[in-house]
């Protein structure tokens, strides 16, 4: 907008500067031809009583002399009564342009070699016609007409350097409130809630800022009211937790009877994390520097211990692949555990009792595929099932599970696909990026795959086993 605005100004103040300049040079240089002929015109006035008097070469070369330059001025009187034609001077004119003004008896200008002279007629006492040439040299009809050109264009110029400065103070003052309200909005989205406007600028923009402003305090209040309400709801449940623990403890001893109460201790765990969370006001995304995240292939190993015991229960056949090595990724251990475990859940939730399911962990140079499938009967719209608040369509299904994954995987700057799997059911594969690059705003987007060589290899060799 800024330079637009120049540009603009300066388009204008040329034509402006052009259309008034060009028709003043003109006249300029009129003026200075008009006023070389008029100084011709009195010198040869000068010379017009003394013709009237007398022809007579010795007086009139006299008042030549003090009329004008012998150069510059000449006379030439016709021959009658007894005496020969006289010219006095230096004739310049062509004898037929001479003759001409004689019979016309008006004076006229005629171009000569380096300028142009001035024909004079004057009357003498005889009745004859005497014609006065006045040279008037080029450089005279020039004369200041260059300087006033030169002081014209440096006006001209002065104009436009002008106009183009304020041009320029008058955009930034309109288009600098404009980018900081720009700035503002991308910082606000980018999660930066801080994000406040300058109320300046024309009054456009000021009320810009003021509703900018007033509507980031909103979403800062929207947030820290649901901030709010989740402690809330997260604290509530603590008193059907506490109760559930106790009740636990008449459950005896077995496998099953502990694997209930770490059940019931990874749920208060995780209560009081989601509190401490919103009281405190900080996501749950995954620390970022050097060494930070956690060991994908360990907690995939630790969970599947956790759910193996419910799938021998169940009669269900599981597999785990490529968990025998360490495997970093930028993830908090925490949100890879909650994110395997509401897969897990799904699983067990939506397909029947003796549904195989397996796990497997694909490491690249630039990405890490955690893919979890199934032998169930896989979900009819993978899209729908991925849309906050819809689920797969199953009884009980929310869809907020797939959101955890799937905000996991985009926080590194991957991503989420649901498909079919080799084992009939669905595949959920989880793609995390390692190379450090912000998550994806604004949507959902692709990720950036350099190198897929030995990472999608291996990929295809688990869907082909």
């Amino acid at each position: 907008m800024r330079w637009a605005l120049v540009k603009v100004s300066l388009a204008v103040t040329t034509m402006v500067v052009v259309a008034f300049a060009v028709p003043l040079g003109l006249v300029i240089r009129e003026l200075a031809r008009d006023r070389a002929f008029s100084n011709a015109e009195r010198e040869a006035a000068a010379v017009a009583p003394a013709l009237s008097i007398t022809t007579d070469r010795d007086e009139l070369e006299r008042v030549v002399a003090s009329a004008g330059s012998d150069a510059g001025m000449a006379v030439h009187l016709p021959a009658g009564d007894g005496q020969e034609a006289l010219e006095l001077g230096r004739r310049r004119a062509a004898e037929a342009d001479i003759a001409a003004v004689r019979k016309l008896g008006r004076a006229s200008t005629t171009g000569v070699a380096g300028g142009s002279t001035l024909l004079q007629p004057v009357a003498l006492s005889t009745g004859k016609i005497a014609v006065v040439e006045v040279y008037v040299p080029e450089s005279d009809v020039t004369n200041g007409v260059g300087t006033a050109w030169a002081v014209l264009a440096a006006v001209g110029v002065a104009l436009i350097l002008g106009s183009v400065a304020v041009a320029d103070r008058l955009g930034v003052r309109m288009v600098r409130p404009a980018q900081r309200l720009v700035e503002g909005a991308h910082d606000l989205g980018e999660g930066r809630l801080g994000a406040r406007v300058p109320e300046e600028g024309p009054s456009e923009l000021r009320l810009a800022a003021v509703a900018f402003n007033s509507m980031a305090d909103q979403v800062v209040q929207l947030l820290a009211n649901e901030r709010e309400l989740a402690a809330d709801l997260s604290h509530r449940l603590r008193t059907p937790l506490t109760v559930l623990r106790l009740n636990t403890a008449s459950l005896g001893e077995g496998p099953a009877a502990d694997q209930t109460r770490t059940a019931v201790e990874q749920l208060e765990r995780e209560v009081d994390t989601i509190i401490r969370t919103a009281r405190e006001a900080k996501p749950q995304t995954a620390a970022a520097g050097p060494g930070a995240g956690c060991d994908a292939a360990e907690v995939v190993r630790e969970r599947m211990a956790f759910w193996s015991a419910l799938a021998e229960d169940e009669g269900r056949k599981w597999r785990v692949a490529g968990a025998d090595r360490p495997v970093r990724i930028p993830v908090a251990r925490a949100d890879l555990a909650a994110a395997l475990d509401a897969l897990l859940g799904n699983v067990f939730r939506h397909t029947a009792e003796g549904t195989a399911f397996a796990v497997d962990v694909h490491n690249g140079e630039d990405a890490v595929i955690v893919l979890v499938s199934d032998a169930g009967p896989g979900i009819p719209d993978p899209e729908a099932a991925m849309a906050r608040g819809r689920g797969s369509g199953s009884d009980g299904s929310t869809g907020l599970g797939l959101d955890i994954v799937r905000r996991l995987a985009e926080s590194t700057g991957g991503d989420v696909r649901i498909g079919s799997s080799v084992l009939g059911g669905t595949e959920v594969r989880i793609w995390i990026q390692l190379d450090g690059r912000a998550p994806a705003t604004g949507g959902h987007r692709q990720p950036r795959r350099r190198r897929p060589g030995r990472l999608a290899a291996a990929y295809h060799r688990s869907r082909s086993r």
